[in-house]
Parts: C-alpha cells; structure tokens; sequence
C-alpha cells in the first residue's frame, strides 16, 4: 500500500499515475476522508492535554482538602467526549484504510506508458526459432497423442480447466519441478521452502491479492487457497524485522496454486495456459530498497536461466503502465515461443512491489549502519510456472511422427530421451 502521508503531499503525482494505469478512483474523497480524520485527532489531542491538566489539578486540590465536584464533573465530561472522539478516529482510520488498500502501486519511471499489452516493449530475445518440415501441433494435440494428457477425464472428476498428467507426462512435470528448483537452490543460491497451500485473510491482504481481487480466489473455511507461492512465502516474515546484513533474502518454493480466472471467459479454453490449478516454482526476494532494482534484473536472469538450459526460444518483455499488475511497480514478462500457434505465451512474470507489499505486511529491516528500520522491498517471479513450460516442451520438441525429444538438461530427471506414444 502507498503511505498516506505521500499520497497526500504528491496527489498529483497519484493521479497521473493512476491515469497511466487507467484506474479510474476519486482521491480527493481520500483526502477529504483524510483530512477529516487529522481534524479528529488533533481535537482528540486537545482534549486529552485537558484532561491531564485536570489530573494534575484534581491531584493538587485533593492534597489542599479543596471541594473536587466541579473538577470531577467536567473531567467526566470531558472524558466522554474523548471516548467519543477515540471511536470516530478508529472509523476514520478504517475508512482511509479501506480507500488506500484499493490503490495500486505506482509505477516505477522507467515503465513505458502504455494502455495495454499492445503497448508492452520487448527488451531482449534469447535462442531461435525451431523449424519444423511438418505442420507442428498444438501442445494438447500432442500431449493427447502420446496419452499423457488427459483433459476429458479431468473434466469428468472436477470440470472445465483441469487436467490429468499419465506416464511421461507426469514425469515431465515432476522433471521440471526438480530441475527448477535444483537449479535455484543449486546455481542461483536461493533457499528452498515448502510453505502451505491455503493461507489466512491477513496475507492475501499483505501482498495485495484483497481486498480488490476476492473474486479471482478460491475460498474454503475461513481460508484461501493460494493463487501463487508469492503469498505463503512473503508472508513468512509478515509483522517481522529483518537484518539489512542478509539482504537480499533468496527464496524459492514449489507450490500448486490455485485461480479462478474470473476474468478469463472465453479465452485459453483449450490445453494448458490458463487452468485453475497448477504448479509452479516461484522466486521471492526481500531486498534493501538501495539495490532492489539490481535485485530485479538478478532474479529476471535466474528465471531466464531456466528457459536457456531447456533451449527455449523467448523473449522479455517490459509491461507497460496499463498492463501492470495491482502491486508492481515494475515487471518484465518472459514470453516463450509456442510454435503452433505461432505467438509468444507468458512463462514467468517478475516484478519489483518497492515498499508496497511490505507496508502492508509490516515487513521491515534493520540498517547495519545507522541501526535504524524501515521497510524492504519485496520482488518475485515465476522460475517458471510449470504447465506452461510443459506445454513449451510438447511443442517446441515435437517430432515429425507425434513424439517428443525430452531436453537434455532433463533427461537425468527422466531417464528418457524421447516420450514415445506408450508413455
């Protein structure tokens, strides 16, 4: 969340960077709302000087064996409108609260303006497009010509946008799981956790999933199943204080996640890219805010890594204002090429929250020079998600008679070279 004392001192630095986004919310009744909540705090202030003052008097009267009755009525008089003035602060802070926790971050200045993902800027591509001598088939079109995908069965046992991995292609996607995170914890330093899979109220609220996209969640019981691991694993330090010394903290965790895609009728229907449960290997970094822009380019590298050692042909690509996401301030998409369709698909996000996410979680730091704490910046990114890079596999490997050669950074993992028709 954006801190109110900046909102209010840049409003207008807000506003445009609101406007760039293309949200569309009415500040000045925050600022309203915030200005009637310092009224009430400083008459709030005011009084409570008072009532000390008549502390001190009563407390001397008594000594002096003086008649306190006047004084003690007007000190319950003036208590009670304390008490008054406590609850219409508490109601305002809410009401201010509520109005900041639905305003996104701001974009970081380098972000190209932009209205949407038209406007995004490709910053590098890596490795060459495979040529095929036959028609390449779609990821789903291969993977069910193998019998390693199972679409219709997963619909069968839970619905639409679920699918069921057989032989090979359960390995494959194990493959991939280990191979990422060995590389991450291997190559890349990071440490691996395994946190849960359903989390509480207050920590999709602290990385900024709630209170704006509740509808884009699945709920059980009080709790939320995860939409990706960035959540457990950013909140393991929420209301916490970290040492400046071991800056950046390097984490990385397997995790299914879990969405519903509200927003999404219509649109990837088939195949692997937009399921409502998947798996995923995610990177999380807590950073000092000196360097958390290094930060971003480190752990945008670590997560290409992974695409080289499998010889994935993609791009990266910088998101504009318009298509950035609630909390980032900065993000680069890499995009893998998906030769059938001839197009490039999302394989990991990674962006740089600044002190966004952390003032919301109450994460901060202690400076190994002057001792002080303040908050960190928070990043993460996907390294990758799991499903889609299994998709890239299928179809970037695809061999003219419906097989597929399995990358040789994951043949110790398979222990195949090719994934035949029997699995």
């Amino acid at each position: 969340m954006l801190d109110m004392k900046i909102i209010r001192q840049n409003i207008d630095i807000v506003k445009n960077a609101l406007k760039n986004r293309g949200s569309v919310m009415d500040l000045d009744e925050l600022l309203e709302a915030d200005a009637r909540r310092r009224t009430l705090i400083q008459e709030a202030d005011e009084f409570k000087a008072r009532r000390n003052q008549f502390s001190t008097r009563i407390a001397k009267a008594r000594t002096e064996g003086l008649d306190l009755e006047k004084e003690k009525s007007e000190m319950r008089s003036i208590s009670e409108r304390i008490k008054t003035l406590d609850e219409q602060i508490r109601e305002a802070d809410e009401a201010v609260n509520r109005f900041v926790l639905e305003i996104p971050n701001i974009p970081h200045e380098s972000v190209p303006v932009g209205k949407d993902e038209q406007d995004n800027q490709v910053v590098r591509t890596w490795g060459d497009k495979p040529e095929f001598s036959f028609a390449p088939k779609d990821h789903w079109d291969v993977g069910e010509g193998l019998s390693i995908l199972d679409f219709k069965r997963a619909a069968k046992i839970t619905g639409a946008r679920f699918t069921v991995n057989w032989g090979a292609g359960a390995r494959l996607e194990r493959a991939l799981i280990n191979f990422m995170l060995d590389v991450h914890t291997c190559e890349h330093g990071y440490t691996e956790v395994l946190p849960p899979f359903m989390v509480n109220r207050e920590s999709m609220t602290a990385t900024g999933q709630l209170p704006k996209f509740e509808e884009d969640l699945f709920a059980t019981d009080g709790y939320f199943l995860i939409p990706t691991a960035e959540v457990p694993v950013t909140n393991l330090y929420r209301s916490e204080t970290l040492q400046g010394e071991d800056l950046p903290l390097k984490l990385v965790a397997y995790t299914p996640c879990f969405r519903r895609e509200a927003g999404s009728y219509g649109k990837d229907t088939r195949g692997l890219i937009r399921q409502h449960q998947f798996n995923k290997v995610e990177l999380v970094r807590f950073a000092d805010p000196v360097r958390s822009f290094t930060d971003l380019e480190e752990l945008t590298s670590d997560a290409e890594d992974i695409l080289k050692k499998l010889g994935l042909h993609y791009r990266v690509v910088a998101l504009c204002t318009g298509d950035l996401g609630f909390s980032s301030a900065k993000t680069y998409d890499l995009e893998a090429w998906m030769p059938a369709q001839g197009v490039y698909r999302e394989i990991s996000s990674c962006s740089n929250f600044l002190d966004f996410q952390a003032r919301r979680g109450q994460i901060r730091y202690r400076s190994p020079e002057s001792k002080k704490t303040d908050y960190c910046h928070t990043l993460n990114g996907s390294g990758l998600a799991v499903g889609r890079t299994l998709a890239a596999v299928l179809e970037n490997y695809q061999q003219p008679d419906g097989s597929v050669e399995v990358p040789e950074a994951l043949r110790p993992y398979m222990k195949l070279d090719l994934i035949g028709p029997i699995g």
